[in-house]
């Protein structure tokens, strides 16, 4: 890595920082500017300093800083809110011979910089200490409750330029409150790591635990130091460590060393302590950014294929999270329940299947919400397929000790399935196409084992459900359904590529309702022709669902009419009420692996064909009679070639 990408990586992709000194006129704001760039107090000091620039060398981290000044007065009101928002930090300033400018910290600039919605670290600095009056309280009994209000101020510093006191500390807190931020790692309301900076430790302790032991040894704790720190630690040094953790936190150590409450705690005691680029050091060797995710980096962004390929994962990882569920199944259970997932999910920033994602409800689930072996794989695989980026991501996260290329395969284009008339997939995903309330969701609830449900409850948004499915011949496929709610078939369409990433399409109806075929049937040749125009055809199959209830007298002639015209297999009776399904999921699946024989044509699709077939052939003809008259005039110039030489 080149020098300046590695001074990028050590401080969260930083290579600058931007300082802005706001305050009261008056407060000394020009004369801190000058002051710190000179080393000498100014005799003349203009109103508004232009930008002041700190060479990379002036601080231990070797980032170079821009210090912006501002003007308080109105006039200068649209160039200050400018430079507030451009700041990467704020140097808030009041004079310490002014109590007034005090007051004004909390009744005017800090509101207002809320106001604004500038989220950057705050560094209040009282200049002109040289004129405090000594009976004045301290600055912590001042700034306390101011602090306890706005939590933004990263800290507060008493200076003055005349007597160069403290002048260079204000913009060194600057500059490490922007390069090791406070608030990502601890928050100040509870005094406590905050938890994804927990997660990202955790999962560090874990990597330099060799031994897997749940303690670091001296030797792990030593080859820990050297990776962060670039320096061993003496047998003294380890010793005192443990000690002090030992202290405060019996628990911390143990027979093996140090535990992961003792590294946690000393993490903590750290940023108590204001060393909070320790912490951010260790984080950052091992690929953190300043969200506490691991670097972009250290992940693809995408994963290179054509529309109508997907990602799955390979047999190594497959077996890589077999073994995993068997790790986290604490009680053997054959399930892993929500407290054991979050576990798993415990050293990522955050679990991927929570309650707000899509994944939540997505694969079947025991009486205790545990996911099966089963449960887990499709979970993975649904992942997989809708985020490959997120998903390997994840799989670091929990421990994958391969790279993506071994994790990872992108399948065949559909295209070249239905040429070849076979699919290699071991993941596919159908659309789940139908009217309000025809089953759909109660076909995606089967596929997962949940109860039927008489209420009906409409679906808005996307929801998917994915399982693995035992063919008849023997062997597993996952299926992922994703249910298409009927009023967003047209927007969808809209997108030439909207088909390209689905495998096989079902069109659900309720056998008992006239008009819920005819929806149905709209939506079939909608989708059909949709296919052909953008060339992502896809087989189809058509579901008529509520077997159970009386049927439309006509629905069964119409749809098996309208599905043999087409050129697909007759509607698959079922009826979720009565767990009578009638093998659909295996058809599905079947169906998908053999995607050229239910590929559906349109009237306007078959004119389309014949049209070319007429066109061809013309062409043929016109060859042919080209190929006639070519050979007739050669066959010419040779008999008058013979009657010349003859004569």
């Amino acid at each position: 890595m080149a020098p300046a990408a590695a001074a990028a990586a050590n401080f969260g992709g930083r290579t600058s920082v931007r300082v802005a000194v706001v305050g009261e006129a008056g407060t000394g704001k020009s004369s801190l500017i000058v002051t710190v760039a000179t080393e000498s107090f100014p005799e003349n000091v203009p109103r508004v300093m232009p930008p002041t620039r700190l060479a990379a060398d002036y601080f231990p981290d070797r980032v170079p800083i821009t210090i912006v000044d501002t003007s308080s007065s109105p006039e200068n009101k649209a160039k200050l809110i400018a430079e507030c928002r451009a700041a990467d930090a704020i140097v808030l300033t009041y004079a310490c011979d002014r109590p007034s400018t005090l007051d004004r910290l909390s009744t005017y600039w800090l509101p207002e910089l809320r106001r604004l919605e500038v989220k950057v670290p705050v560094i209040v600095v009282g200049c002109k200490l040289d004129l405090r009056d000594e009976q004045q309280v301290s600055l912590e009994q001042v700034m306390s409750p101011i602090m306890q209000q706005f939590r933004e101020i990263e800290t507060c510093i008493e200076c003055s330029a005349l007597r160069q006191i403290q002048v260079p500390e204000v913009f060194y807190y600057a500059q490490k409150a922007v390069l090791h931020p406070t608030a990502p790692l601890f928050d100040q309301e509870t005094q406590s790591l905050k938890p994804r900076c927990v997660r990202a430790l955790k999962r560090i302790f874990i990597l330099c635990d060799h031994d897997r032991d749940g303690a670091l040894s001296d030797a792990e704790l030593n080859d820990f130091q050297v990776k962060c720190f670039n320096a061993p630690l003496q047998p003294s040094e380890i010793t005192g460590v443990k000690r002090v953790v030992q202290e405060k936190m019996p628990e911390g150590v143990n027979e093996h060393g140090l535990t992961l409450t003792g590294f946690l705690f000393l993490h903590a005691l750290f940023i108590e302590k204001g060393r909070l680029e320790t912490t951010w050091t260790v984080l950052r060797k091992f690929g953190y950014d300043n969200d506490i995710k691991l670097r972009d980096d250290l992940l693809p962004t995408t994963f290179k294929r054509a529309p109508d390929q997907s990602v799955e994962l390979t047999n190594d990882a497959v077996e890589f999270l077999k073994g995993l569920f068997f790790i986290f199944d604490i009680d053997n259970d054959g399930a892993l329940r929500p407290a054991e997932v979050e576990d798993l999910f415990s050293t990522a920033p955050e679990s991927p299947w929570s309650a707000e994602s899509l994944y939540k409800d997505a694969a079947e689930k025991n009486v205790l919400g545990g996911l099966s072996p089963e449960g887990f794989l499709s979970e993975w695989a649904l992942m997989t397929l809708l985020d490959p980026v997120a998903s390997l991501a994840n799989l670091i996260y929990i421990g994958y000790p391969g790279d993506a290329t071994s994790a990872f395969q992108i399948t065949r284009k559909r295209r070249v399935d239905r040429k070849k008339q076979q699919s290699q997939r071991n993941v596919f995903q159908c659309f789940v196409f139908g009217p309000k309330n025809a089953g759909k969701s109660s076909l995606l609830n089967s596929l997962i084992g949940r109860t039927f449900v008489e209420r009906y409850t409409p679906t808005t948004g996307a929801r998917y459900a994915a399982n693995i499915v035992d063919m008849s011949g023997g062997g597993k496929k996952t299926l992922v359904m994703r249910e298409v709610p009927e009023d967003e078939v047209r927007p969808m369409l809209s997108n030439k590529e909207s088909l390209a990433a689905c495998d096989i399409a079902v069109f659900v109806y309720d056998s008992s309702d006239e008009n819920s075929w005819k929806r149905a049937k709209e939506l079939l040749v909608q989708v059909a022709s949709h296919g052909e125009n953008s060339g992502f055809e896809v087989p189809c199959l058509i579901v008529s669902a509520k077997d159970d209830l009386d049927p439309y007298p006509l629905a069964i002639q119409e749809s098996t009419r309208v599905s043999q015209d087409m050129g697909i297999e007759t509607p698959i009776p079922v009826s979720m009420r009565l767990r009578d399904l009638n093998n659909v999921f295996q058809r599905i699946v079947n169906a998908a692996q053999h995607p050229h024989l239910s590929i559906p044509e349109t009237e306007a699709g078959k004119n389309r064909k014949q049209y070319r077939r007429l066109v061809n052939r013309s062409l043929m003809f016109v060859s042919v009679g080209a190929a006639v008259a070519v050979v007739g005039i050669a066959a010419y110039r040779v008999y008058a070639a013979r009657k010349n030489t003859s004569g």
